[in-house]
């Protein structure tokens, strides 16, 4: 199951990266959402080779995924890999400066069940697909307005 989506920002692509790219920020996120994260690696800087071990509740049940950087090329692309005992999943992250100061964020994350339970699940998805797929475009379309925000904050 793939969920795409395409945002433009109006904010450089550095900019953008950057806001993208704040793995700190996005481990508070998760944590003030209730997330165990540990990170499974030492690199000080993003780079290749990061690795998160996540846990979480998910529809009454404890789950438990690990994340690695696969692919690392500021500030153009990001993709990360991600496996867990029932399903294995990779987000892609594209960013492609349409001028100085506007870039199109692309977003893609597929899902891979490798169990039965899992092919269950990713099956109720496919049926909601409409709505799970207006809610991620929600959530993103929500953090390019932001990025934006503070972009502009940073330039006045």
């Amino acid at each position: 199951m793939i969920f795409t989506t395409k945002e433009d920002i109006e904010a450089p692509r550095e900019h953008v990266f950057a806001a993208v790219s704040d793995f700190d920020r996005f481990e508070r996120q998760a944590l003030r959402r209730g997330a165990e994260i540990s990170r499974l690696d030492s690199q000080t800087e993003p780079g290749l080779g990061m690795m998160w071990h996540i846990a979480f509740r998910f529809r009454g049940k404890r789950r438990e995924i690990q994340i690695e950087l696969v692919e690392y090329d500021p500030p153009n692309r990001m993709v990360f890999e991600s496996r867990s005992p029932n399903m294995d999943g990779q987000m892609i992250v594209d960013l492609v400066a349409l001028s100085p100061h506007r870039t199109r964020l692309g977003l893609e994350i597929e899902l891979k069940p490798t169990t039965l339970a899992a092919r269950l699940l990713v099956q109720s998805m496919k049926l909601a697909k409409g709505n799970l797929n207006k809610r991620f475009k929600i959530r993103v379309a929500e953090y390019a307005k932001a990025t934006e925000e503070s972009y502009r904050s940073r330039m006045a």
